[in-house]
């Protein structure tokens, strides 16, 4: 049967997403003298991960690698990543003392041999995607003579480290691909640079181009995405025999995932989606261009919420010129040199990505104040912090060159004290001085302008009250009295006819206890229960309108013991009315008019 071109095509391009569908499955190891050749395969016991030959794309260039199985083809090691076998000619064997990666079962590309014999050495896959090379009988992990963990390449999965083994002066980096379809060492190097202050970089050939750091107990300064979440738990340990970064995934039975340096130079946390049969990238370390290394040169801080680069405080820009073209590399320089002897001090910085180059001085609990003193003591200490970098409650970091690479976050970040001389110290004094002095005049206009507002607010309040009271009696002919009484600002109650009436029984005789000149006196029970006197004067009494506004004016204005407290007042049509308070004691006539009833 002749195979038409596109079955061929179809065929080479599923063989270059996914391992072969023929390999045969050995088991999840290789005892003494046994070989695995292209086409066979190790998974480890819980199905997750194998170990095989492959290539990429249309390459007829093979290697030995591991990936995850039952997803697309995702490879996450590689032994001879810079030597390829050209053709299905390779083969792992297995010995007495180590394993080879041999090409036509007779040349060494690549071999892990140790130095004592093994009496029943096994080369095994384990779930977690970890070659070992150990004694069968032997399930600790001190007994692991190798382990593919300690040989990482660019991915790393949940368990490795990447750092520092100080016993061994083991180091482990991670190197991303050339490309997609070449695993050889490419461009980019992601790694731990230091085990005194460690910090993440990214490295591309000899140059920095992205930096992480310092750990501060929490996480590494300048990026906040590498800390507790819901899907992972990043860690970091320090010890006298180790330093090292690592991550536990939190559901790692049903979740795959891995951290890689892919070959753009892109640091990636990824997690493999059921849903969509992709990976998804959960966490980026790169955010925005202030992560890029040294973005705004010595002395500038990177905002990525306001304009990118702006010098700090004491700090004006080297090139004004450069500056204003947003040309920031060349940084900025201090307004005041410092005179080591004479009065230097430090400022505090809040919110802040720790700059690079730092160095340990203590590595024990010290309080603040001694990590101060000792930089102070240094003339060419330029800042310093304290930091939680070993676990020991308070490791003193300082700084003796410029201060590059700094960014400031809008929360989070870690507190920086940069070394200022006295007069930026004066002036910085002065415009706190002047900044408070402003603030308490701001308050006091503030609150002084309240006041009167209220004041204002009160008198209007007050002016349009009066005013509803009297809107009532607007309307009846004798306007005369009510403007009268306005003008004297009296505060009287107007009471409705429809309430006297009611109170007074409407005007019963039982209720009536006097009779005067001006007309009879009634009394009356308001609905609030308290008994009142109204006095209704007559229309043919002879008092007229300027009468009994001098009345109303006169016993409203004055208060004294002998006279009754007049209430409000009623004009209805003719009706013309004065309430009083009333006296059960004696009689209303008789402080009224000074007559007996």
């Amino acid at each position: 049967m002749v195979l038409s071109p596109f079955l061929i095509l179809w065929y080479v391009w599923l063989s270059s997403v996914s391992p072969p569908s023929t390999a045969a499955t050995v088991s999840d190891r290789l005892t003494q003298n046994q070989v695995l050749e292209d086409g066979q395969t190790l998974v480890s016991s819980g199905q997750r991960f194998e170990l095989g030959f492959f290539s990429r794309g249309n390459s007829s260039h093979r290697y030995l690698g591991i990936w995850y199985k039952n997803i697309t083809l995702t490879v996450v090691w590689v032994a001879n990543r810079n030597k390829y076998i050209s053709g299905q000619s390779g083969s792992l064997s297995m010995g007495s003392n180590g394993f080879s990666l041999l090409l036509n079962n007779s040349e060494k590309l690549w071999s892990v041999n140790t130095t004592r014999v093994l009496e029943s050495p096994i080369l095994q896959l384990l779930d977690n995607g970890n070659l070992v090379l150990k004694e069968e009988n032997n399930p600790d992990l001190e007994g692991y003579v190798w382990q593919s963990f300690d040989d990482i390449t660019d991915t790393l999965l949940p368990g490795m480290k990447l750092g520092w083994n100080l016993k061994t002066g083991l180091y482990r980096n991670m190197t991303s691909w050339l490309s997609a379809d070449d695993p050889s060492a490419g461009d980019y190097t992601f790694s731990l640079d230091s085990p005194e202050t460690p910090q993440l970089v990214l490295i591309k050939g000899t140059q920095k181009k992205y930096r992480w750091g310092p750990w501060d107990g929490v996480r590494f300064s300048g990026s906040n995405e590498l800390r507790s979440n819901p899907v992972f738990t990043p860690m970091f340990n320090s010890s006298r025999e180790e330093v090292y970064y690592t991550f536990e995934v939190i559901d790692q039975e049903s979740l795959l995932s891995r951290f890689v340096v892919t070959q753009d130079g892109w640091i990636q946390y990824l997690t493999w989606s059921k849903s969509s049969n992709e990976w998804v990238a959960m966490v980026t370390l790169q955010r925005d261009s202030c992560d890029r290394y040294e973005t705004c040169g010595p002395y500038g801080n990177c905002y990525s919420d306001g304009p990118k680069c702006n010098c700090l405080k004491g700090f004006t820009p080297k090139s004004p010129e450069d500056w204003s073209r947003i040309i920031w590399s060349g940084g900025c320089v201090r307004r005041w040199e410092l005179e080591c002897e004479n009065g230097d001090g430090f400022v505090k910085y809040g919110g802040m990505k720790l700059p690079d180059y730092s160095h340990l001085v203590e590595s024990r609990n010290l309080s603040l104040e001694i990590c101060e003193a000792e930089c102070l003591r240094n003339c060419s200490c330029m800042a310093f912090t304290l930091i939680d970098i070993h676990g020991s409650g308070g490791d003193c970091v300082m700084w003796f060159g410029d201060l590059v690479d700094m960014k400031h976050f809008p929360s989070g970040g870690d507190d920086l004290y940069i070394r200022m001389a006295k007069k930026e110290l004066e002036s910085i004094a002065d415009a706190r001085r002047n900044k408070r002095v402003r603030v308490i005049v701001t308050v006091v206009i503030c609150v002084a302008t309240g006041m009167l507002l209220c004041g204002v607010i009160s008198w209007c309040t007050i002016r349009i009250r009066k005013a509803k009271r009297r809107a009532a009696c607007l309307n009846h002919p004798h306007r005369y009295l009510m403007e009268e009484t306005q003008e004297e600002d009296l505060e009287l109650a107007l009471f409705n006819l429809k309430t006297v009436l009611a109170a007074t029984d409407e005007f019963s005789f039982r209720n009536k206890i006097g009779q005067g000149g001006f007309g009879p006196v009634y009394k009356g029970v308001l609905p609030s229960k308290q008994e009142i006197a109204v006095k209704r004067l007559s229309r043919d009494s002879g008092q007229g309108l300027r009468e009994f506004k001098n009345e109303v004016i006169l016993i409203s204005k004055l208060q004294h013991r002998n006279l009754v407290k007049l209430l409000g007042c009623c004009v209805h049509g003719d009706e013309r009315m004065l309430i009083y308070e009333y006296l059960p004691n004696k009689s209303l006539d008789y402080f009224l008019f000074g007559l007996s009833i």
